[in-house]
């Protein structure tokens, strides 16, 4: 890479920095998100699928924290890297969790808590490979999602797929980080809903 080439970089990585809240002031108040409020579903052949437990999603440590992270693809993409004053309003775990199971049952499957089973119910679990605000250029980014389903019936495997969906941000920054990936999360969970239904039933 020439010297010119070099600096280009370096300049455009140090903007991106400072563009995504970086150098923030001291003291900036930390602005607060979540996947926002449930949009119209598209009607599905979601009366297919039985009553169901939906499983807490499970997924790396960074899942576990309320902090925002998001990559620099075209700098160094093994670097997570935090938003300085923008954080989520609970764990991306949980928010998954509560979204899933929001989509499932707006798409009007029961869905059953774990004190309400049988050793018969369908339990769907879901493992996060992916969770991320990824940057392709400085003002460029995309909300990507990725996970792998599994369902088990009397705690035998049924059937396992990966899904994922990436959406690009409206905004470089974290509220666009924010929009694209609750928009992500709901394409999964409409797919993973079309799966489920596709799947054949109980035989007890």
């Amino acid at each position: 890479m020439t010297t010119t080439a070099t600096i280009r970089n370096a300049i455009a990585i140090a903007a991106t920095a400072a563009l995504l809240g970086a150098c923030a002031s001291k003291g900036q108040p930390t602005a607060q998100y979540d996947f926002g409020p449930l949009t119209a579903a598209t009607p599905t052949s979601a009366s297919k699928i039985a009553p169901l437990i939906i499983a807490d999603v499970a997924g790396p440590a960074a899942l576990e924290t309320e902090r925002m992270h998001y990559r620099l693809l075209y700098s160094d993409a093994n670097q997570p890297r935090p938003y300085a004053y923008n954080q989520w309003t609970a764990t991306p775990a949980q928010l998954l969790t509560q979204r899933i199971k929001a989509r499932i049952a707006q798409a009007g499957v029961k869905v059953l808590a774990t004190t309400d089973a049988a050793a018969s119910t369908t339990v769907l679990r879901m493992e996060v490979e992916d969770f991320a605000q990824n940057f392709d250029t400085a003002t460029s980014s995309n909300g990507t999602l990725t996970l792998r389903a599994s369902v088990f019936r009397s705690h035998k495997l049924v059937d396992q797929k990966t899904f994922s969906s990436s959406v690009a941000a409206t905004s470089a920054d974290a509220a666009g980080g924010a929009r694209a990936l609750s928009a992500a999360s709901d394409a999964v969970a409409a797919d993973l809903i079309t799966w489920l239904a596709a799947l054949p039933p109980s035989k007890e």
